[in-house]
């Protein structure tokens, strides 16, 4: 298969498997709003592996971000921020702390944390932003840092020693 071939279909498998696990979560409640427990960011860890990933998590957050009861603005802020997320995970991805990239690890924690906290303080209509942004900026960080840090963990260690998994994965 011609590598440009190969790099769109992990693309879109990747884009297609974020929009199925957030809209699970959503039928738990957990994708929209100030409480998130998405498991689909659990996959927000491959562009440690894949360049692929990058446009496969941003294109997966768009579709599924259309269904969001917040705002359609959550559609270009969160996934603005899964785009930059991912585009550092990538960059970075070769910062380890005893070989788990514990930094990039923190992109799609941070950037969701202030975007989308910012996003849901923008739409509260309250007159005080600050308390309500810092509020969500907590709540939808701490939330994705049990994805992340779970679920992300456990995902990154099998791809990682998973030899015929990881040469799958990767570019």
């Amino acid at each position: 298969m011609k590598k440009r071939t190969m790099f769109l279909t992990k693309a879109a498998v990747i884009a297609a498997v974020y929009t199925v696990l957030t809209l699970l979560s959503a039928v738990f409640g957990l994708a929209f709003g100030g409480v998130q427990f998405r498991f689909s960011e659990a996959l927000c860890i491959l562009p440690l592996f894949s360049s692929a990933a990058v446009p496969g998590l941003t294109v997966g957050c768009i579709v599924s971000n259309i269904f969001s009861s917040v705002t359609p603005l959550d559609t270009v802020i969160g996934s603005l921020a899964t785009f930059l997320a991912a585009l550092l995970t990538r960059k970075l991805r070769r910062i380890t702390v005893k070989g788990i990239p514990v930094l990039s690890m923190c992109f799609p924690v941070l950037f969701n944390a202030v975007f989308v906290g910012a996003e849901i303080a923008f739409v509260s209509g309250e007159k005080t932003l600050l308390p309500v942004f810092i509020t969500n900026a907590l709540s939808v960080g701490f939330g994705e840092a049990l994805v992340i840090f779970t679920l992300g963990t456990v995902l990154f260690n099998i791809i990682s020693k998973n030899r015929r998994l990881r040469e799958f994965i990767s570019d």
